[in-house]
C-alpha cells in the first residue's frame, strides 16, 4: 500500500481543504500544548528561599514579617523541627523572650540532638538574666560540638556573668584556638582581663518652686565589687538651699548570695547647716525569683529597707518597700510603699504613708547599645527635710525618664517631674545622671 511522504508541502494544501471543525480541534491541541510546557517551565523554577527572606526581614528589625513568614513555613509542615527553630530566632530577635524559651524548650523535647538549639536556648536565657541555667545549655551544646568555637565563646559568657573570671577565660581561649579570628572570643577575652570592679555614677538635680528659690543637688558616688558576693557603696551629696549649702558622706556594704539575695548595711554624716539630717542609717534586703512558665510573669524582685533620719529638731524613720515584676519584651512594672515615722520636737509621733508606681519600657535595643523609658506617679505626704520639715504637705507627682546605655560601660540617663502640692504650690524637678565602669 502506498503511503504519501510525511512533511511535504502538499500536506499542508490537504489540511487546509479539510473541514472547520478538524482546524479548531487541530488549534486547540496546539494551544494546550503549549500551555502544559509552559507549566513545566514554571514548575522547574525553584521557589522562594523563605530563609533568605527571614533574613532580609531580620536585618530591617522587621519582626512582624519575618514571624508571619516562619508562621507560613509552620502551617505548611509543622512538624518540621528547623522551621519551628527559625521560629524560636525570630521571637528571640523580636524581644518576645517567654515565647522563644518555649519555642526552644519544645523544639528540644522532641529532638535534642542539634547544638544550635541548645545555643538558641542559652542565649534567650543569659538576656533574662538566668546566666546559671543558661550555663547549663551552653555545656549541652559544647558535649554535642565541642570543636566549635562560638559555643566555647557563648559558655565563657555565662561564666563570666555569673562571676567565673577565670573560667571564662580558659573557655574564651579555647574558642580562640578552634578559630583564631573569632572576634566575641577576642572581646570577651578582652573584657575578662579588664573585668571592671568599678562604677563612678555623676548625678546633678534641679528643683523649681513655685514658693521659694530654686534648689541644687549634686552628688558622686563609687560603687566597687571586690568579690561576685562582697561590695562597698561610698560618695558624697552636696546641697544649696537659699544660699546655704551643705553636704553629706554615705557608705555602705552589701553581701549577696545566689539563694538568699543581697543584704545592704550602711549610714551617713553630714555638715548639715540645719537643713538635711545630721546623721543617717540604713539597711535593705533584696530578692529576686525568676518565673520560667508563669505566664507573662518573667520574675520578681522585692526590696525592704528602712532609713533612719536625725535631724536637728526631728526624728524620721521611713520604712520602704518596692516590688519589681519583669514582664515581656524587657518591660517593666514597678510599686512601691514608704511609710514616714516622724517625731518633732515638742510634738507627738505620726505615720504618714505615701507610695510610687513607675512603668518601664525599651526604646530601641540593639547590642550594646541601650535606650530604655519610664513613666512614673507618685502621691502621698513628706514632713521632714528643711523647706520640707516645718510643717507636712501632701502631693501628687507625675514624671518620666530616659536612659540611653552607648556602650556596655557607660550610660546617660535624665528625668523630668512635676510635683503639685496642697497650698496651691507647685515644684518641677529635672536631673541626670552620668555612670560608668571601669
Amino acid at each position: 500500500m502506498h503511503h504519501p511522504s510525511r512533511g511535504k508541502p502538499q500536506d499542508i494544501f490537504l489540511l487546509a481543504r479539510r473541514p472547520a471543525s478538524t482546524l479548531r480541534s487541530a488549534l486547540l491541541c496546539l494551544l494546550t500544548a503549549a500551555w502544559l510546557c509552559a507549566g513545566l517551565a514554571r514548575g522547574q523554577q525553584p521557589a522562594p528561599d523563605w530563609r533568605a527572606e527571614v533574613r532580609r526581614a531580620a536585618a530591617a528589625q522587621d519582626w512582624t514579617a519575618a514571624l508571619r513568614i516562619v508562621e507560613r513555613e509552620i502551617t505548611r509542615a509543622p512538624q518540621d523541627m528547623d522551621v519551628r527553630a527559625w521560629r524560636a530566632r525570630v521571637l528571640a530577635g523580636a524581644g518576645r523572650l517567654p515565647e522563644a524559651e518555649r519555642e526552644y524548650r519544645e523544639i528540644l523535647a522532641a529532638s535534642s540532638n542539634d547544638p544550635d538549639n541548645w545555643l538558641g536556648l542559652g542565649s534567650v536565657l543569659m538576656r533574662e538574666g538566668r546566666a546559671t541555667e543558661a550555663l547549663r545549655s551552653f555545656d549541652r551544646a559544647v558535649a554535642l560540638a565541642p570543636r566549635r568555637a562560638d559555643l566555647h565563646a557563648a559558655r565563657g559568657r555565662a561564666l563570666r556573668a555569673g562571676g567565673n573570671a577565670r573560667a571564662a577565660k580558659r573557655e574564651f581561649q579555647k574558642a580562640l584556638e578552634l578559630e583564631p579570628g573569632n572576634g566575641e572570643a577576642h572581646a570577651g577575652l578582652l573584657f575578662v582581663r579588664s573585668e571592671p570592679r568599678h562604677e563612678l555614677h555623676v548625678a546633678m538635680n534641679t528643683d523649681l518652686l513655685s514658693f521659694a528659690d530654686a534648689r541644687h543637688d549634686e552628688g558622686t558616688s563609687l560603687i566597687s565589687r571586690w568579690t561576685p558576693n562582697w561590695s562597698t557603696n561610698v560618695g558624697g551629696n552636696f546641697y544649696q538651699r537659699a544660699g546655704v549649702n551643705a553636704g553629706k558622706f554615705v557608705a555602705s556594704v552589701s553581701a549577696s548570695r545566689a539563694h538568699w539575695g543581697a543584704l545592704t548595711l550602711g549610714g551617713a554624716a553630714a555638715h548639715d547647716n540645719d537643713i538635711i539630717p545630721k546623721s543617717e542609717a540604713f539597711f535593705d534586703y533584696d530578692r529576686g525569683w525568676n518565673l520560667r512558665e508563669q505566664g507573662a510573669l518573667r520574675g520578681i524582685e522585692v526590696t525592704y529597707g528602712q532609713h533612719w533620719y536625725w535631724f536637728t529638731t526631728a526624728r524620721i524613720l521611713t520604712l520602704n518597700s518596692t516590688a519589681i515584676f519583669y514582664l515581656p519584651r524587657e518591660w517593666t512594672w514597678t510599686l512601691g510603699v514608704i511609710a514616714a515615722r516622724s517625731h518633732f520636737s515638742g510634738t507627738g509621733v505620726e505615720w504618714r504613708p505615701s507610695g510610687v508606681a513607675k512603668l518601664g519600657f525599651p526604646l530601641r535595643m540593639r547590642g550594646d547599645r541601650q535606650l530604655t523609658g519610664n513613666l512614673f506617679f507618685a502621691v502621698g505626704t513628706e514632713n521632714f527635710a528643711k523647706v520640707d520639715q516645718i510643717g507636712s504637705f501632701s502631693s501628687q507627682t507625675y514624671g518620666g525618664g530616659l536612659r540611653f546605655q552607648f556602650t556596655a560601660r557607660q550610660y546617660l540617663s535624665g528625668f523630668a517631674a512635676y510635683q503639685r502640692r496642697t497650698q496651691d504650690r507647685q515644684q518641677t524637678s529635672l536631673g541626670f545622671e552620668y555612670g560608668v565602669r571601669f
